[in-house]
């Protein structure tokens, strides 16, 4: 249990914060300053009082996991970065939110120091705070399996202040009811309860109960009103800080403090308006703020040497602390755990494990969809990348993604007839929440662990957020989305995805991957492993796909040529081909049938499987002309809208794909009504080639 302690330097340190975000946001002329200026004292207890970090070092491995939910209040967090020495200076805070800044609108991961994920979006940081509770808990049992929770040295809490608009938000609701099944006592949210949004009161929008709600989640609730005015501003401070204590005391349920505040108090005029939510305060009012703290109305960014030499000593003396009781645990743990050393060490250098491409073994010619492909190269790896470790929303059977014979990471009360329990378990159990897995995944994946989710790729369009913060934060989380097309079939056109595939491309820093076969699933895995700075989608099919037979003399490539996004899968008859067909995923099969009545009618024919145009535009020019030449007639195939393939067909070229919704009936009916066959390739290719049948 921490000692409290409070004297007028932390007092003055609070209010210095209060009227940094003010001046901030005054100077650039735009930003979000109330609720920075309220929750400047929840914010430093955090930071000065409570947290174990070290600015010195802000990556720590030791260190407590700070979640700002509230994203547009980033001031509430560089101020505290700047407060306790972690690298953000006083002329950062004055280039606030202006090109090169280390203060952007909203944090970002990998930009800001001590920033660990990227927040904006509403609700998407409680989902972020519970991945990082859940990844402390797999990471303590992955690499010290015999500490008990609370001893280890990779044990630590995870504290995440949040808004009104986040808990408004359905992701937030996914999260902290997942977080409840999993009993995440090292998970502190603290809710800024001051019922105001851009449109003003929430009355007019939001009237639950919301510590009830998260009391029926089963989480530890409890609160604390900042508008008692029977107490004074020290006691109100000391009250959270004992409320916080309380709840790291709670072992067995994440905990839930919600804080009433007024938003921009101490304002004398403007406190509790929602004009000063989204926009700056006025030149007036900041320096009646001034006045009212006892600071110099005429100052910006008037910072006391005192308050600051006060704040940066009282973090540094606490991180040193912190390490002194720490460094010696971790090394007393590296020298019993040789093995979980080595292991921390090559995951920490970014290095996959040397057994990886003996586990991924070829699988022979036949017929296997690449969801059912994917299943098994995950079970195969399970042995190998021990850090690896994912589950679905509530699609496990459909998705393919549970190492087979490996437990469920849930505690040992939840598990089920289907499913046993496991501190270290592999499958994760997202429940049908989408949104969260992507969020969840996005923290994860962010620490020591390698995490993947997956569901049916229609059902992307419910978690398009968390990719796409993946790319801007350079995560490198495994998205894996099956049901990839009409190939669905009788579940009819809700649940078959013909524009998700071109929208998942045109997110930036995004891999797409939609592998033709099962050896392609292999290697894409491989592939994808080796991956550490951005994230991947793996696009996989329901139906049953042909695994071509690439051994020597058949004509087919190796499926090691995956790595260059597309390839030459099997060539024309003469050196120089008059049609290449470019295919991805379940549409390569049938491209190669085309080829062969093409080349039967004396048509030299290329096929090319494009797997991950991403990587293909990486290649060199050189490259990419010798695969498809510029003077061969191309022709695209996939089971998708044709938007973004004239970048490889050309004005020329022939697109075939489907730029409409689907229908339930049949896959192979929907493939022949839709023109997506061999014979219509045949037919687009002589017809641009001009051949009159």
């Amino acid at each position: 249990m921490s000692t409290w302690s409070w004297n007028e330097l932390d007092a003055r340190a609070v209010d210095t914060a209060r009227v940094l975000a003010a001046d901030a946001v005054e100077k650039v002329g735009n930003g979000h300053p109330g609720t920075a200026i309220s929750v400047a004292p929840i914010a430093y207890l955090l930071y000065q009082k409570v947290m174990n970090t070290d600015p010195s070092d802000p990556t720590w491995l030791g260190r407590d996991r700070f979640v700002l939910s509230i994203g547009h209040s980033s001031l509430t967090q560089y101020t505290q970065l700047y407060l306790g020495g972690y690298g953000v200076e006083l002329e950062d805070l004055k280039q606030f939110r202006t090109w090169g800044a280390l203060t952007p609108g909203h944090p970002e991961y990998g930009h800001t120091p001590g920033v660990e994920c990227t927040t904006g979006p509403l609700g998407a940081g409680v989902a972020n705070a519970v991945g990082f509770a859940m990844a402390s808990r797999k990471e303590r049992a992955l690499f010290d399996p015999s500490a008990k929770p609370g001893e280890s040295v990779f044990d630590h809490f995870v504290y995440c202040i949040c808004g009104d608009g986040d808990m408004q938000e359905g992701i937030a609701s996914e999260a902290a009811s997942l977080a409840g099944t999993q009993d995440l006592g090292n998970l502190i949210l603290i809710y800024d309860d001051n019922r105001i949004s851009i449109e003003g009161d929430t009355v007019i929008a939001f009237t639950e109960d919301v510590v009830a709600r998260h009391e029926a989640y089963g989480w530890h609730v409890q609160t604390v009103d900042f508008t008692n005015g029977g107490t004074t501003y020290e006691e109100k401070v000391e009250e959270l800080f004992q409320a916080i204590e309380a709840a790291k005391a709670i072992t067995d349920r994440p905990s839930f403090i919600k804080v009433t505040t007024v938003i921009g108090w101490p304002l004398p005029n403007k406190a509790g308006s929602h004009s000063i939510h989204g926009a700056k305060i006025g030149a007036e009012e900041v320096a009646a703020l001034k006045t009212h703290l006892g600071m110099d109305s005429e100052k910006s960014f008037d910072v006391a040497d005192e308050v600051i030499t006060h704040a940066r000593a009282n973090a540094a003396k606490r991180a040193a602390t912190a390490r002194t009781l720490w460094d010696p645990k971790f090394e007393a743990w590296a020298s019993a755990n040789p093995e979980g050393k080595a292991l921390l060490d090559r995951i920490l250098a970014g290095k996959v494990p040397s057994g990886l491409n003996v586990a991924l073994s070829q699988f022979p010619a036949g017929k296997k969809s690449t969801r059912a492909a994917s299943g098994e190269v995950l079970s195969a790896l399970a042995d190998v990348v021990p850090e690896l470790w994912g589950g679905s929303s509530d699609l496990a059977g459909s998705n393919n993604t549970t190492m087979k014979g490996k437990p469920s990471f849930l505690p040992a009360h939840r598990g089920s007839q289907d499913w046993t329990p496991d501190p270290n378990g592999r499958t994760l159990h997202f429940g049908i929440r989408e949104h969260a897995m992507g969020g969840i995944l996005n923290a994860m994946n962010s620490g020591l662990t390698r995490a993947y989710g997956g569901t049916f790729l229609v059902f992307s369009d419910y978690m398009r957020t968390p990719p796409r913060i993946a790319a801007l934060s350079g995560i490198p989380s495994i998205f894996v989305w099956t049901h990839d097309s009409i190939g669905v079939g009788e579940d009819g056109p809700t649940h078959q995805p013909v524009e998700h595939i071109a929208s998942l491309r045109l997110i930036p820093n995004l891999d797409v991957i939609r592998p033709a076969d099962a050896n392609e699933v292999a290697e894409a895995w491989r592939l994808i492993l080796e991956i550490k700075d951005h994230p991947t989608a793996l696009i996989l099919s329901r139906q049953d796909l042909t695994t071509f037979d690439r051994s020597e003399g058949t004509g087919f490539a190796p499926a090691s040529e995956v790595a260059q996004g597309a390839y030459t899968l099997i060539d024309s008859s003469t050196d120089t081909p008059a049609v290449v067909v470019v295919a991805t995923g379940s549409e390569v099969e049938i491209a190669v049938a085309a080829r062969e009545t093409l080349e039967k009618e004396g048509i030299p024919t290329r096929v090319v499987s494009a797997p991950c145009l991403e990587w293909f535009a990486r290649q060199p020019e050189s490259y990419r002309m010798d695969v498809i030449p510029p003077e061969a007639v191309k022709v695209s195939l996939e089971a998708g809208v044709t938007y973004g393939w004239a970048e490889i067909c050309g004005s020329d070229g022939r697109k075939i794909g489907i730029d409409h919704f689907g229908a339930s009936a049949a896959a192979s009916k929907l493939y022949e009504e839709f023109g997506i066959t061999a014979d219509r390739v045949v037919s687009e290719a002589k017809s641009a080639l001009g051949v009159i049948e």
